[in-house]
């Protein structure tokens, strides 16, 4: 069970903001903060994974003390038992796909992972390439396996694949299902898009101006249009076009 609890000053396109959010992720499931921009779900994914620090709060995954302000308690980064996906993948252009997955290795920690990680996210013939000339699909599935390598509990995905189209949005969304049931993953999504929401999750949190509104299933929580435009996009039959 992850339990969150954070307050911190925000600056929006609509000036000053509170964020105030308290929220759990019980183990295994796949939640998704959801809503408009700016409204504090980045902020919120950036302090879970330690690269932003709240005014107050307090974050334990399990019986591991991540964050407690108020006793001064905030693990870097790197001793958070977490993988993160970033919206602009992040990837080293120098490094090849399968050295960009060798970077992310603990020291001492077996290899074995990175071909394991390269056969699940079918990048094996990809292996040499760097990223500069693979697709955008190509390269989000790097930056997920990358984010896969030290096999964390906890997985953190900030919009990643807001900047590919429709049809590579639902491929990398399979991938993402994928690796979440067969890695055992408690999984953090922050979205605004309502297919996504629909096909990935299990529990939804929306956030508007720094507070939760709502919460509860996708189906409980999202309009009726929201589930015409899952149908439309999901259902509606599509010419193939190949792996993205």
């Amino acid at each position: 069970m992850i339990q969150v609890a954070i307050k911190k000053k925000l600056y929006s396109a609509l000036g000053e903001m509170q964020l105030d959010v308290e929220f759990a992720v019980p183990k295994g499931a796949l939640v998704t903060l959801y809503g408009p921009s700016g409204a504090g779900k980045t902020t919120i994914l950036r302090t879970l994974c330690g690269l932003s620090t709240p005014d107050q709060g307090r974050i334990s995954v399990g019986e591991h003390l991540w964050l407690d302000s108020s006793k001064k308690i905030n693990l870097k980064p790197q001793q958070r038992d977490i993988g993160i996906v970033f919206q602009d993948y992040a990837l080293f252009p120098n490094l090849t796909v399968k050295e960009n997955l060798e970077y992310g290795l603990n020291r001492g920690q077996s290899h074995s992972i990175v071909d394991e990680l390269l056969t699940l996210m079918e990048l094996t013939s990809l292996f040499d390439k760097k990223p500069l000339v693979l697709s955008g699909g190509q390269r989000q599935r790097v930056a997920l396996a990358r984010a896969l390598v030290r096999r964390p509990a906890v997985l953190l995905l900030d919009e990643p694949m807001s900047a590919l189209d429709t049809d590579l949005r639902l491929k990398i969304q399979d991938y993402i299902l994928k690796v979440h049931q067969q890695y055992h993953l408690t999984t953090i999504l922050v979205s605004h898009d309502i297919v996504e929401v629909i096909r990935l999750s299990n529990h939804v949190y929306v956030i508007e101006h720094g507070k939760i509104i709502n919460e509860g299933t996708p189906t409980d929580v999202l309009p009726v249009q929201a589930l015409r435009r899952m149908i439309d996009v999901v259902i509606t039959p599509k010419k193939p076009n190949g792996l993205c």
